[in-house]
């Protein structure tokens, strides 16, 4: 029996961190600019190539040694590629990131239809399938429905009372599986918004690959970390140890976790409304325990995914036999995926070995071979995996998009309806450039220019 691609394989876009595959070749630093871009993940790239486009010079840099950033295809810890970061793209008739995959040769195809409940050591049945779908489909009935109030709620206040043996499995797939928080930690009104990402469209040589082949004709300047940045509503300074650049505009695609972890400096301070906006965006957690599985010992098919029914936060979701591969994912997120994750690669692959015993047997577990897992938290660059609002916090989004000056932020964070999504990542990026580009004056068009924070009136204090 086949569960809704909306439950699983939203799950499945949870991100994770980081080895590389391909590296771009490192652009020379210049003095100057006419727009720099801060990150070198999708965001960053659609930001680039916009900017490109127009025939502006623009350079992009990158904290890390390679482009990325969330995305990233690992080719070489197993026999066969499988992505650590982003795994899913969506909307098909309208992402052009679809087009573009084609366009640089990779390929594109539809995710992978074969999904799984697992209850104790066997297969869900038929009617045990469907009443998980109508606990999951209550549970979201009861999220959206609580997402069109005027105030905002966690999901988890609004959740049923009487889903039974699957409240568990439906908090993972909305909370963890969905947004790398539990539904107690997040927006009812986020998650409401959120647009529907069921036509979930896979890159076969993966989206890191693609993010990456797209990102080869910019100037990035990789393992170039910004410290600071000096903006006024005319021009900027970003320094790095390699030296400062002057530019007219500057486009920050740093996470919501890195912009409020005070790395990235800003003179002036950026604007405490911006911060609040940003910390309340903070990034869920969400990691992979990646196993190798030769000889296909739990009788899976391929890119089969597969949860549990589960009555704990102590569960994971598996995406198998990845690509027809020996290769099987085990994804853990939310507060128990954060404290699994801290404490190191050697107790998430003792997990992912207990949870395959739990449902498989201790033959199962004892054929593993090679592993590797992802700590996104752990990663200084990035610190998380997607953004995700808290309650209350939904119109932060918004708040994040509002120019400072002639800073631009962009990243999955700003987008109101994609967030969480590479696709997100992406247009956030073009909307960005496009601002940068209006503001120095290289795009015309009708629209009204919107006020920066810098230039907005603010009220008189209260005598």
């Amino acid at each position: 029996m086949t569960i809704t691609r909306r439950g699983f394989l939203s799950a499945s876009a949870g991100l994770a961190a980081a080895m590389p595959v391909l590296r771009a070749t490192a652009a020379p630093l210049p003095r100057e600019a006419d727009i720099v871009v801060i990150g070198a993940g999708a965001a960053g790239i659609a930001a680039a190539r916009r900017i490109m486009a127009t025939g502006r010079k623009v350079v992009v840099m990158e904290a890390a040694s390679q482009i990325g950033g969330r995305c990233i295809t690992d080719s070489t810890t197993f026999e066969v590629p499988f992505d650590r970061g982003a795994r899913w793209m969506h909307n098909p008739d309208t992402n052009p990131m679809i087009r573009l995959a084609r366009s640089v040769g990779l390929d594109v195809m539809p995710a992978p239809s074969g999904q799984k409940m697992r209850i104790g050591r066997r297969n869900a049945r038929a009617g045990e399938t469907e009443q998980f779908l109508a606990a999951l489909v209550r549970a979201n009935r009861a999220i959206d429905d609580a997402s069109r109030a005027k105030l905002d709620t966690s999901c988890a206040s609004v959740l049923p009372k009487d889903l039974g043996d699957w409240t568990g499995a439906a908090e993972f797939m909305l909370g963890a599986g969905f947004a790398g928080k539990d539904l107690k930690e997040l927006s009812a009104i986020d998650k409401g918004r959120a647009q529907d990402r069921n036509a979930a469209i896979a890159c076969r040589q993966g989206l890191g690959t693609l993010i990456t082949k797209l990102g080869e004709q910019a100037p990035v300047a990789l393992s170039t970390p910004a410290s600071r940045i000096s903006w006024s509503n005319r021009d900027v300074t970003v320094e790095t140890q390699a030296g400062k650049i002057a530019a007219r505009a500057v486009i920050v695609t740093v996470s919501t976790n890195v912009l409020t972890s005070g790395a990235l400096k800003f003179t002036p301070d950026i604007p405490k409304r911006t911060l609040d906006a940003a910390s309340k965006l903070g990034l869920g957690s969400y990691d992979r325990i990646v196993l190798q599985l030769p000889g296909n010992p739990l009788g899976l098919s391929r890119d089969d995914i597969l949860i549990e029914q589960s009555n704990s936060a102590r569960t994971a979701l598996m995406y198998a036999n990845i690509g027809g591969s020996s290769l099987c994912s085990i994804d853990v997120g939310g507060a128990f995926g954060r404290d699994l994750s801290e404490q190191g690669e050697k107790a998430m692959v003792a997990f992912a070995r207990e949870w395959i015993t739990k449902l498989f047997g201790s033959e199962a577990a004892a054929a593993v071979g090679k592993t590797s897992a992802t700590r996104w938290t752990a990663s200084p660059y990035v610190l998380g995996a997607m953004s995700a609002a808290s309650p209350g916090g939904q119109l932060s989004r918004k708040i994040l998009s509002e120019p400072i000056g002639n800073v631009f932020l962009a990243g999955e964070a700003t987008h109101e309806t994609l967030w969480g999504t590479v696709d997100g990542a992406w247009e956030s990026g073009e909307r960005a450039a496009d601002a940068a580009l209006r503001k120095i004056g290289a795009l015309k068009d009708d629209t009204t220019d919107v006020p920066t924070q810098s230039t907005k009136k603010r009220r008189a204090p209260r005598q």
